[in-house]
This record gives C-alpha cells, sequence and structure tokens, in this order.
C-alpha cells in the first residue's frame, strides 16, 4: 500500500497501533518528493538528513510512552517558506532572502515539534505571498498536480499542491487575502483561514501585519482541525494573539448541520461568477439543506467595495514591511555599488521581483503626503463598513457560504498578463482577512475539465467549530 496517499490522522493512527514507524513514514514521503517533484516544484527546501534525524528522536520518545494524546505525533509535515525554521533557510522565494537562515523558530514550529511533528520540507510560494498563482516565485514557478498545464493557486500554492499531489500529509500555509483557500480550491483539498489572532504570527515573516494568519491545508476537513488544535493558542511573541483557552476543534467533527442558518450573498452568485462553479456550490448548498439546515440568500452589505479596500491596505503595509530588506542587514546584497544610497537601490531593485515592486510601489504612493486620506483612509473606512456588513449577517445567520474562487485554476502564465484580472480573483476571499474572520474551502466538485471547484464556509469571529462541522457534514456527503 502506498502510504502517502493516507490522510495525516490515519498515518498518526498506525504509528500509534505500532504498524509503521516514524522512520517508514519519512522515507515515503521523501521517497515521493523525489520521484515527482521535478514535475511539481512544490517544494524550495527537502529536509531528508533533518527529518530521518527528527524520525529516530520522534520514535524513541514514542515508544518511551510519550505523546500518547498527539494524533499526529510521527506524521511529517510541510511548511510554506514564509515561516521561520530555526538553523533551515526560509527564503519567502525571493532573492533578496534567498540565504536568510533564521536563528530562532516561528512558534507555530515549536508547537508541531512539542506534538511530535517532523518538518519534511519548505514548500514554494509567491514571492513575499504576494500573488494568486505560484508564479512570482524566485524558484521557479509551482504546477497543479491535478493538471500540469495550470496554476496551483497562491500563495500558498506549494503546500496545497504538495498536499494534493500526495507529497505531504498535510502542510502549513498562511493567508493574507485567500493564499490558504484559494489554492486548496484550486488543487482539490482543504484549507482553513483561522480567526485573526488564534494563531500566533511570530517567525512568520510579514506581508500586510494586520491581514496575515497561519493555517493548516490538508487532505480532509479532520486533517486540519487536528492540525489547528496544535498550532493555536495564546503566545505572549505575539502582541496580535488572543487569549482564550478551547481550541478543541476536534471536537466540531460531527456530521450534523440541523437546525444550523445558513447566508448566501446574492453578490457571490452574480456576474464575474463561472457557471459551472455556480452550479456546484449550489448543489453543495442543497446537500447542506438536505441534511437539515435552513439555507437562503441575502444582500451582504459594502462587499462590492473589498477588492480596492483589501489592495490598498495590504500594498500600505506591505511597502512598510518590505522596507527592512536593504542590503545592509541580512539576506542579499548587490555586488555593484557606489556609496550607501546605491546598495539601498541596487539591492532592491536586483532582489525583488515585479509583482513585489507593483505592490510596494502602490503601497508608497497611498501612504504618501496629499494621497493618505483619499487612499489609505478611506479603505480603512470602507473596511469598518465591509465588518458592519458581516456583524449583521452573522446576527442572522450561523455561515455564510460561497465559493472560494469564481473559476478553477487557470493556465500557466494567464493571470500573470493581467494583474488587474488575478486581483479580482481574489473577490471571495479578502472580505474574510480585512475583518479577520475564520473560513474554510473545501471541495465540491469538479468542472468539465476535470478541475476542482471549492467552497468557503465562512464563520463569527471564533466560530471555526461552526464552519468545520457544515464543512464535516459536507464532506460526508462525498463519502
Amino acid at each position: 500500500m502506498d502510504i502517502t496517499t493516507l490522510s495525516a490522522l490515519k498515518v498518526g493512527k498506525k504509528i500509534k497501533q505500532k504498524e509503521l514507524s516514524v522512520t517508514e513514514a519519512v522515507k515515503a514521503q521523501l521517497d515521493k518528493i523525489k520521484s515527482q517533484d521535478a514535475s511539481y516544484n512544490c517544494y524550495i527546501s527537502l529536509l531528508e538528513e533533518e527529518a530521518l534525524s527528527q524520525a529516530i528522536e520522534v520514535q524513541k520518545r514514542l515508544e518511551a510512552g510519550e505523546w500518547k494524546e498527539s494524533p499526529l505525533a510521527g506524521v511529517p509535515v510541510a511548511v510554506k517558506d514564509n515561516i521561520c525554521t530555526k538553523g533551515v533557510k526560509t527564503t519567502c522565494a525571493s532573492k533578496i532572502l534567498h540565504n536568510f537562515v533564521p536563528p530562532y523558530e516561528a512558534t507555530v514550529i515549536e508547537r508541531l515539534k512539542a506534538a511530535g511533528a517532523v518538518i519534511i520540507g519548505k514548500t514554494n510560494m509567491d514571492e513575499f505571498a504576494m500573488g494568486s498563482t505560484t508564479e512570482t516565485s524566485f524558484f521557479g514557478v509551482t504546477k497543479n498536480p491535478r493538471n500540469t498545464a495550470h496554476v496551483p493557486g497562491g500563495s500558498s500554492g506549494g503546500s496545497a499542491a504538495a498536499v494534493a499531489a500526495d507529497e505531504a500529509f498535510y502542510a502549513l500555509g498562511s493567508d493574507t487575502g485567500g493564499s490558504i483557500r484559494q489554492p486548496s480550491a484550486f488543487c482539490g483539498v482543504t484549507g482553513i483561514k483561522p480567526t485573526y489572532g488564534t494563531v500566533s504570527r511570530y517567525g512568520l515573516v510579514a506581508y500586510a501585519s494586520s491581514l496575515d494568519q497561519i493555517g493548516p491545508i490538508g487532505k480532509d476537513v479532520a486533517d486540519c482541525a487536528a492540525a489547528l488544535d496544535i498550532i493555536s493558542g495564546y503566545d505572549r511573541k505575539d502582541s496580535t494573539s488572543v487569549k482564550k483557552d478551547n481550541y478543541d476543534y476536534s471536537k466540531a467533527l460531527v456530521d450534523d448541520v440541523k437546525g444550523m442558518r445558513i447566508g448566501i450573498p446574492r453578490g457571490y452568485l452574480g456576474k464575474g461568477l463561472d457557471d459551472e462553479v455556480r452550479v456546484s456550490i449550489l448543489a453543495a448548498a442543497k446537500e447542506l439543506e438536505k441534511k437539515g439546515a435552513t439555507v437562503e440568500e441575502f444582500d451582504l452589505e459594502a462587499i462590492d467595495y473589498a477588492i480596492p479596500a483589501y489592495y490598498v491596505i495590504a500594498s500600505a503595509e506591505a511597502s512598510s514591511n518590505l522596507s527592512r530588506y536593504d542590503g545592509i542587514k541580512y539576506g542579499f546584497r548587490t555586488e555593484a555599488f557606489e556609496g550607501l544610497q546605491e546598495v539601498y537601490k541596487q539591492t532592491r531593485s536586483e532582489g525583488f521581483g515585479m509583482e513585489v515592486k507593483r505592490r510596494m510601489m502602490i503601497g508608497a504612493f497611498v501612504l504618501s503626503s496629499g494621497y493618505y486620506d483619499a487612499y489609505y483612509n478611506k479603505a480603512l473606512k470602507v473596511k469598518a463598513l465591509i465588518k458592519q456588513g458581516f456583524d449583521k449577517a452573522f446576527e442572522k445567520y450561523d455561515i455564510i457560504l460561497g465559493p472560494t474562487a469564481p473559476s478553477t485554476a487557470p493556465k500557466l502564465s494567464e493571470s500573470l498578463s493581467d494583474p488587474l484580472k488575478m486581483y479580482l480573483d481574489d473577490i471571495y476571499t479578502v472580505s474574510v482577512n480585512l475583518t479577520g474572520l475564520p473560513a474554510i474551502s473545501v471541495p465540491c466538485g469538479n468542472d468539465s475539465a476535470g478541475l476542482p471547484i471549492g467552497m468557503q464556509l465562512i464563520g463569527r469571529h471564533f466560530g471555526e467549530k461552526d464552519i468545520i462541522r457544515a464543512a464535516y457534514s459536507f464532506e460526508r456527503t462525498k463519502a
């Protein structure tokens, strides 16, 4: 049996029952990656020696009686390459950080290791998480395992593609405007963006600090819930971390949506949505209705302004966050310069890719004197209006249902030729980041070309258990 096709929880169970050793699980995963990743390019760094060494250590501790209550102990996990790993390169898929080796671990990595996880590698992504296709990486394009002529989505495209290609049992991604959910939808896997403040951002290389959030990508809802159980929780090293005690998301894996109130924004089903995606989303809603949920359409206020508000705020924060990469402190430095100003100019010109430069320039413009009120301040006001719209919706509904993306995965290079269209493809995901809400993308069908379609379920703040229960119940209809 090819164990790489199993879910993370099934592998964890086999390890617990001594049907499989940790080393066997790690070797099987490494063999799968080495045999086929040349076709997909899911990984930037493969940690072969480190993973085998970790496997031996984890096996010893399991045999000594540790991690009896840790369902993912010994299971290899892939990590997006914008999450710091001590002693292991963390590149953000950028030339400017191609040689950066962090001297510390991100909190999520500490928590994974404390739960017995084995880090198998660092996955490819759009440079500094800016993009929706994983085509802007300095380390080359990642291809969609469902059809290699198509993109895997982004920016966590490497993580989603690795799970879809059985090159990872589960993976971590980061989500600034849909970067976990959209690639999960394009690759036919499941991904959760938790409530802002639920998972520590300490050690996550910042793109837009008020929007970024780490979350899991897995083969099914149960794997994502188990991973989220491990990485969630208060962290004093992250000032935006929320103090909350109950994070036992796996308890929400209940096949029951009786009485659940589900709303579908009318605007989510209108112009711009692919017909095959619309049919799949409505069919999925019907399945939940058959299981006892009430489903109805409603008007979600101010949602039409989410895209411009998001790109103003995200670009402004990116412009500020990325100013630290100047060739002086760490990372890439140009070889040809005369004087300090030239170091800055040439390092940033050579070190950053085109999409990153575009967003930094937009950010610098909207923050500049004379335009701050016209753009940045106005975007913050729109953000507040969008939050009010969701607050009002959650007075009536338990969750909000819609598509994750307006279409299935586009072909390679199509999106980069039209950046504005690429930005508009985030229309169903960015409002969740602007408001800090949790959301999950779960597969709900395929288009006529066989490409996966994702359904997005949005919950109220700290309503992860509601969306996990609904997603799990829907998943059961396909079992």
